[in-house]
């Protein structure tokens, strides 16, 4: 999969920003906000990987989102990306009971943010589209492996069977980019990361 110019711009920007934080993290690992522009960036980049490197930067964000829990266990910002984390995780996972244990993480961060802070509706959205990724996630892999199956039983399909796994991990990471775009568009919002190169 060839990468476009706006999205090779936001995969510097992101790296960039994981890379200061990283140097930031050196001179003061006690700094909570430090931590969740990390995970922060880790989340954005989780969408660049394929596969495997995906859940592995993911899990890294989740991470670095615990820790700064640890250091400020009210930073709703914090808890608002951590449950972001998890749905992202959530559906990354092909197991559907797997999947909705992250997604209930993320319900209860949403929750414990919104507690934080109960006029953000940003976080009363979250909760809301929290409650729909179970769903989301069955229709998502449904889809999936019906265009998996339908490629391999059709026999003489016009597309290569390779081409059409492609074609249902490119679905896949489409819609997990997707996700992860709107959570971090919203994250540049609450906490104030440097806005990406312009388009």
């Amino acid at each position: 999969m060839e990468m476009g110019h706006e999205e090779y711009e936001r995969l510097v920007f992101f790296e960039t920003a994981r890379e200061k934080a990283a140097e930031d993290y050196q001179r003061n690992p006690l700094d909570a906000e430090n931590l969740l522009r990390w995970g922060g960036a880790l989340l954005e980049l989780a969408q660049f990987q394929p596969g495997a490197g995906s859940i592995d930067m993911v899990q890294d964000a989740e991470a670095k989102l615990e820790e700064a829990l640890t250091i400020n266990p009210k930073l709703a910002s914090a808890l608002w990306c951590l449950g972001n984390a998890h749905t992202s995780h959530g559906f990354l996972l092909p197991e559907h009971d797997q999947a909705n244990t992250y997604f209930q993480k993320a319900s209860s961060c949403f929750q414990r943010a919104l507690e934080e802070e109960p006029n953000n509706e940003l976080f009363k959205k979250a909760i809301e589209m929290s409650g729909k990724a179970p769903e989301l996630h069955r229709d998502l892999h449904k889809q999936l492996s019906q265009q998996v199956s339908t490629g391999s039983s059709s026999g003489r399909s016009a597309a290569p069977k390779g081409s059409q796994k492609k074609g249902s991990s490119d679905l896949k990471y489409d819609v997990l980019g997707w996700i992860i775009l709107a959570f971090g568009l919203s994250l540049w919002m609450k906490i104030g990361l440097p806005s990406p190169p312009p388009s």
